[in-house]
């Protein structure tokens, strides 16, 4: 059994914490792949990025609003790329892991039968904003989920089944713009899949801090490993159970902070750095 880490990268064709990201994998590599989607492979720098990049002939164009051909090439590489990947975790340049390698692997083989993400109704009035055109659907759909998340095998291949046979219901949903946001829940709906609890957990896999957001529609930017930025890591993660990253975060925050957050246990109580 294997996770697949899927990275967007397609505007930076970097990691902000490339070196994190080698090191934290490292004592895991028996259980993790890695696949990266970009714009140009000739953009990309780093050897370790170009090593777990995918088949060029699967990139496609992708925007700050058409964003799902991308998650659907990189999960389609993942998925046929080696069958013992059951988790699928999507990812930008800016996500970092918050939990350490030995907590990463428990969590992933006590919840491997279900997928990690956060599906609730459209934040938005559906009337006055085209995205996802969740207005051409059912009240049923009208739904948002996190844009990055974890599904396992079985829901991938529902993405697969759902843009297979309902291509012009993806094509309509995807045309309305931000679809990442509000597809994947749709499919699970279809699915009846967000209130199975068996095999879903409507819970963030990718936290945030959304408490201060750093434009309308993106999180905070952690730049400094400030007390305040580093309680509010903390916090979240406390409130969180089944977080396994974090995102934004800028290639200038402390590693060193990062990796002492890691090492915490927030079971019960975070420790002090």
């Amino acid at each position: 059994m294997k996770v697949a880490l899927c990275f967007i990268i397609s505007y930076s064709h970097i990691l902000n914490k490339e070196q994190l990201w080698i090191d934290w994998i490292e004592p895991n590599k028996d259980i993790i792949n890695v696949y990266f989607h970009y714009k140009d492979i000739r953009l990309i720098k780093s050897s370790w990025i170009k090593q777990h990049a995918i088949n060029p002939k699967y990139i496609q164009n992708t925007s700050y609003y058409n964003v799902i051909p991308a998650y659907m090439a990189l999960l389609s590489q993942a998925f046929h790329d080696d069958k013992e990947n059951i988790w699928f975790s999507m990812l930008t340049e800016s996500c970092v892991p918050i939990i350490s390698p030995v907590k990463f692997r428990k969590i992933f083989l006590d919840n491997y039968n279900s997928s990690i993400i956060k599906c609730k109704p459209s934040y938005w009035n559906v009337t006055l904003h085209r995205r996802a055109n969740l207005i051409l659907l059912k009240k049923e759909y009208h739904l948002a989920n996190d844009p990055w998340f974890t599904l396992t095998r079985l829901h991938v291949q529902q993405c697969f089944i759902f843009l297979t046979y309902k291509k012009k219901l993806f094509n309509q949903i995807n045309a309305g713009g931000l679809a990442n946001e509000s597809i994947f829940a749709i499919i699970l709906q279809t699915f009846n899949e967000i209130t199975n609890n068996k095999r879903l957990i409507n819970e963030p896999s990718s936290i945030a801090d959304w408490t201060r957001m750093a434009s309308p529609t993106s999180p905070y930017l952690f730049k400094e490993g400030t007390t305040d930025n580093i309680n509010i890591i903390k916090n979240m993660l406390n409130r969180n159970k089944y977080a396994l990253f974090l995102r934004k975060i800028d290639p200038q925050f402390p590693s060193a902070v990062l990796e002492k957050i890691m090492q915490m246990d927030c079971e019960d109580k975070c420790v002090e750095l």
